[in-house]
């Protein structure tokens, strides 16, 4: 089968395509033969050697796919040959909390990822695709939907009627804006484009904020606030934008701690977190029994994912360099055969 792998070294242009054998069940097990799967900014990280700089290579890279099983080990009852199926980010995480080896085993970092046509995992990980939506739009689920769902409704305990803070027009900041007006919350979103934060408004959003053209945006969403701040925050900046986003959050409020996009290092106003009782809760994507809980939501509402851009399975490093340049809306999706 046709994988694509980071062999030696890091870097995009490092990551190569090379052939390996096709996979075969263990008894729990079913082969999955992969149709479709989704970029994150974790991948780039991971293909960059950011993420973790000591991974073992080769390493096959990136988490979210979706495809239909090809074939069922002989201790399998639920899945058939043909259903149509979606891999979880962590397999090892079904519910519960996390636990350090349910984090190991997150795709595409410690073990082998979806950049390849076929692969195998247990069974009882594994979730149907929601009769709605087609092959790509499932494999944007994983990651950016299951956190979008933990950080609103599960850290965030989301109620109809409330206000959310939503940074950015990327894959996790849409399925917010989504989920947030599916359950009745008002949405304040904040992007450095017009021509997004337009697209934004077009799905919903209530009140949208030019970061660059209002550098201090939190005194814009206080003002919308009646200067009480936001009920819940998706903060996916980091350390650039955390001290904005503690002012921008009412007292009480809760924030969940998505992203990374300006930096990991930074000084924490501990401060605002003590005198505002801040509730921040870092966010790791979810487990299986949240993106249950997600794919129902879909269903209900017929929620469909934003997707940006389709590349073909030969052009995966050049979906990796255009999610690189952040001019997508939503997702960055490949295509590994015919819908």
């Amino acid at each position: 089968m046709k994988v694509f792998e980071l062999r030696e070294r890091f870097g995009l242009d490092h990551l190569r395509p090379a052939e390996r054998p096709d996979p075969t069940p263990a008894p729990r097990e079913v082969v999955v033969r992969l149709r479709a799967v989704s970029i994150n900014y974790r991948d780039l990280l991971v293909v960059q050697g950011k993420y973790n700089p000591k991974m073992a290579l080769p390493r096959v890279p990136f988490s979210d796919g979706a495809g239909e099983i090809e074939a069922v080990g002989t201790e399998v009852p639920r899945w058939k040959v043909g259903d149509r199926v979606v891999l979880p980010f962590m397999p090892g995480w079904r519910e519960g909390v996390l636990t350090p080896e349910k984090s190991a085993s997150a795709l595409g970092g410690d073990v082998d990822g979806v950049l390849r046509e076929r692969m195998t995992i247990a069974a009882e990980s594994l979730l149907p695709i929601p009769d709605h939506l087609d092959f790509i739009q499932a494999a944007c689920l994983p990651c950016a939907g299951v956190t979008a769902w933990n950080g609103l409704f599960e850290a965030g305990a989301l109620q109809p009627g409330q206000t959310v803070l939503i940074q950015g027009t990327g894959g996790v900041s849409i399925f917010g804006l989504q989920l947030a007006k599916a359950a009745g919350a008002r949405v304040i979103l904040i992007s450095s484009s017009d021509a997004k934060l337009e697209q934004a408004r077009a799905l919903g959003a209530d009140e949208t904020i030019n970061y660059q053209a209002e550098p201090d945006w939190e005194k814009r969403v206080l003002t919308l606030t009646s200067g009480e701040g936001v009920d819940v925050t998706l903060e996916v900046g980091g350390s650039g934008t955390l001290p904005r986003t503690l002012k921008a959050t009412r007292c009480g409020g809760r924030i969940s701690l998505i992203g990374v996009l300006t930096g990991l290092a930074g000084d924490l106003p501990i401060g605002a977190i003590l005198h505002k009782m801040l509730h921040v809760d870092g966010i790791y994507v979810g487990s299986r029994a949240m993106f249950a809980d997600l794919n129902r939501a879909l269903a209900l509402h017929r929620i469909v994912p934003v997707v940006d851009r389709v590349f073909d399975f030969s052009e995966s490093v050049e979906a990796l360099r255009a999610f690189q340049q952040s001019a997508h809306f939503g997702k960055v999706a490949i295509r590994l055969g015919p819908e």
